[in-house]
């Protein structure tokens, strides 16, 4: 009787045994791509270990002597698996601490602006003068400005389903953007103005960028919606960025480091705070490691973190509406509001945004929707939007 209990216990252990290791096998390699500490991940190896060791000593104890270890035994394994799992789960719990500010980062719904299945993008009152069929242009650019040609797309292209991510209609975001209009695998971009190094990117390659500027837009900064300071002049968001101002206190606020957040070069953002700045040199960037599978760690500029002491900045449009946060307050300039009025009448700070082409397209329906895009239906798409018509700063 004795023999066959062993004999369960045995063949109960073999079954868990082989059932749970590829279970524990992809939980550690998920753990070590998601972890840019790269020692927890050996950690929680031995932890796993101890484990199997300790479940197998006592399993061999039981058929040999049909009773488990002594309890020094199991005390030894017991603060062993402690000690290792402890050290796993106080580190990602310090972690969770350290990141408990809001992030707020790039991501939106892009599904919620997409041509012909979506309410919140503007429509015309009357038919779209221009029709064009397949083969269609493909239109691409920022995420900020994906809702205007998403509107153009549905006033002037076939009714279909344009997925964002993959079909003529899509939303690669500014730098790809860039890089599928000089791999022509875009036709038209919408984008800010391109980095020096975009320019660089296209003059290299023998190509020659058309700009059709079809509206502005407000470059705004924000702070936490709990930071006293409601308004900076333009001199100093400049000193803030350089590193010549480090603390609020010095621009009327609390006495606290700031932590200036900036965002990833190429970005469409990023090339419009480089022209705010002028000829003065921004600082280095906050940074943060992040996993890149596999073990790999890479460095990259940190997505804004909503702490008491941050600055951002981004598009008036996108921080106010697409991805709008009741946390975050937008910043007077130079005792400016960010509204639409005042990028209407030239008070508040603003920045062009174009319908981007190369020269050597020679695409005949290109030429066309760029050509309605400058129209009156074009740019009552880009008021109705809620950016600022091109037709209109020219009045």
């Amino acid at each position: 009787m004795k023999n066959k209990k062993a004999i369960l216990i045995f063949i109960i252990g073999v079954v868990l045994t082989l059932i749970s290791i590829p279970y524990m096998f992809i939980k550690l390699l998920m753990f070590t791509w998601s972890t840019t500490q790269q020692w927890l991940s050996w950690v929680l190896f031995a932890t796993v270990m101890i484990c199997y060791v300790w479940v197998w000593r006592n399993i061999i104890h039981f058929i040999h002597f049909q009773k488990l270890l002594v309890w020094k035994k199991q005390l030894i394994y017991i603060v062993c698996i402690l000690l290792c799992g402890g050290t796993v789960v106080s580190f990602q719990l310090y972690h969770a601490w350290e990141h408990r500010f809001e992030t707020i980062s790039t991501e939106v719904d892009l599904e919620e602006y997409k041509p012909f299945a979506s309410d919140r993008i503007a429509k015309l009152d009357e038919a779209s003068s221009l029709q064009i069929k397949a083969p269609l242009p493909v239109l691409d650019g920022a995420t900020a400005l994906y809702p205007i040609y998403s509107a153009f797309a549905q006033a002037i292209y076939p009714q279909d389903t344009y997925s964002p991510y993959d079909s003529k209609v899509i939303c690669a975001t500014t730098p790809y953007a860039y890089e599928n209009l000089l791999n022509k695998t875009s036709d038209i971009i919408f984008v800010g103005g391109p980095s020096e190094k975009q320019k660089k990117m296209f003059s290299d390659a023998g190509e020659e960028l058309v700009y059709t500027p079809i509206g502005k837009e407000g470059f705004v900064f924000f702070v936490n919606k709990d930071n006293p300071v409601t308004s900076l002049t333009s001199q100093q968001i400049k000193d803030i960025y350089s590193g010549k101002i480090t603390n609020w206190k010095e621009v009327g606020g609390k006495d606290s480091e700031i932590r200036a957040f900036q965002r990833p070069e190429g970005s469409g953002s990023q090339s419009a705070m480089l022209r705010f700045m002028g000829n003065t040199p921004l600082k280095e960037p906050i940074t943060e490691d992040v996993p890149e599978g596999m073990g790999g760690i890479i460095s990259q500029t940190a997505d804004y973190q909503n702490r008491e002491n941050a600055i951002g900045y981004s598009f008036r449009f996108y921080a106010s509406e697409m991805a709008s946060n009741d946390k975050i307050r937008l910043l007077e300039i130079d005792g400016v509001a960010p509204t639409k009025e005042n990028i209407q009448n030239g008070t508040y700070p603003s920045s062009s945004f174009y319908a981007i082409t190369l020269k050597s397209n020679t695409n005949e329906k290109v030429k066309q929707i760029l050509e309605w895009i400058v129209s009156n239906q074009g740019q009552e798409l880009v008021e109705k939007t809620g950016y600022v018509s091109e037709s209109f700063s020219n009045k």
